[in-house]
């Protein structure tokens, strides 16, 4: 007995030192947010015009600028996913709230990624190529786009509040009629209770929802890029830069997923004991979750680039 208070003694420290390191990361980053935005800002803008640049190259039959194109879009994947975005709050909301599998946790991130730049492509397809439209109404298009984008993102985080709330009444009548769902022991390992629980467990509409949520938002630098593509009359390279750029966004997705899940996973290993009794732990914090993805989802809703009248890739200097 006094072995297993000894053990959970020092869980009290730790905890705390963590969260003064979190509050102390969260102050920084606030004091230069700005700045860091600043920055995100200026080097997405040298990274266009770069990419502008071999696209004219190409456009001139200098072929070695094909080569740079793809680099240079894998890159800026990589380095959009640096920056603030919707796609890295979803995944961490999500797999830090949710028990995941090790698959999914891999390929539901992926896929969403993948998808921002199917979906940029299919924008640039319907509306430049099918509907012929000008610059300015592409822009215009992209700012509704936008729009519904972060509805749909605010919508699964609807969802995910709704199923804490769900899982919550289960429990409630589970304690009325005080009979267990199933018997087992503390430390049978299935995975049923304390902070490891998935009361509300995530089935194909759930991961189908994150998806969606991440890749019905397409990345504005792919929608440029490929619009410029467009006009010069180069599509294939184009598509090919997106897929490539978003490429480049997936495996950095990947690598955050992975971090959230083995951080998930080792809180649980710590607190999973002493939290077994605070069943209503786990739908609390999916329950946050939840209203935190509404109110980004209510930031983007807010600050969607405005529309240009001249086109996108013209006012992003390209």
């Amino acid at each position: 007995m006094n072995t297993f208070i000894a053990k959970r003694d020092w869980r009290i420290p730790c905890a705390a030192a963590l969260a003064l390191l979190v509050l102390a990361f969260a102050f920084q980053l606030h004091a230069h947010w700005a700045s860091f935005l600043q920055w995100c800002l200026s080097t997405q803008i040298t990274l266009h015009r770069y990419l502008v640049m071999y696209l004219l190259q190409l456009n001139n039959h200098q072929y070695s600028g094909g080569i740079w194109l793809l680099t240079g879009a894998f890159l800026y994947g990589v380095l959009h996913a640096i920056g603030p975005g919707h796609g890295k709050f979803i995944v961490t909301t999500y797999l830090s709230t949710n028990q995941e599998s090790p698959l999914a946790a891999r390929v539901v991130p992926f896929l969403g990624s993948l998808m921002q730049g199917v979906s940029a492509i299919l924008f640039v397809f319907i509306l430049a190529v099918g509907f012929n439209l000008a610059s300015g109404d592409l822009s215009e298009s992209r700012w509704y786009i936008e729009k519904m984008s972060a509805v749909l993102i605010g919508c699964f985080g609807a969802f995910v509040l709704w199923q804490a709330l769900k899982s919550l009444r289960v429990q409630k009548r589970r304690i009325h009629t005080l009979k267990p769902l199933h018997r087992h022991s503390a430390d049978c390992g299935c995975g049923h209770h304390g902070v490891g629980a998935d009361i509300a467990q995530a089935d194909w509409k759930t991961r189908t929802g994150v998806v969606l949520a991440i890749g019905a938002r397409p990345c504005s630098g792919a929608i440029m890029i490929l619009l410029f593509a467009n006009a010069l009359g180069i599509v294939t390279w184009g598509i090919m830069a997106v897929m490539t750029m978003a490429l480049g966004t997936a495996l950095s997705i990947l690598g955050l997923s992975l971090a959230v899940r083995y951080a998930r996973a080792r809180t649980v290993a710590m607190f999973g004991e002493s939290a077994s009794q605070l069943s209503w732990l786990v739908p609390a914090i999916k329950m946050i979750g939840g209203v935190l993805i509404i109110l980004f989802a209510l930031v983007l809703f807010l600050t969607v680039i405005p529309i240009s009248a001249n086109g996108d890739y013209i006012a992003a200097g390209c």
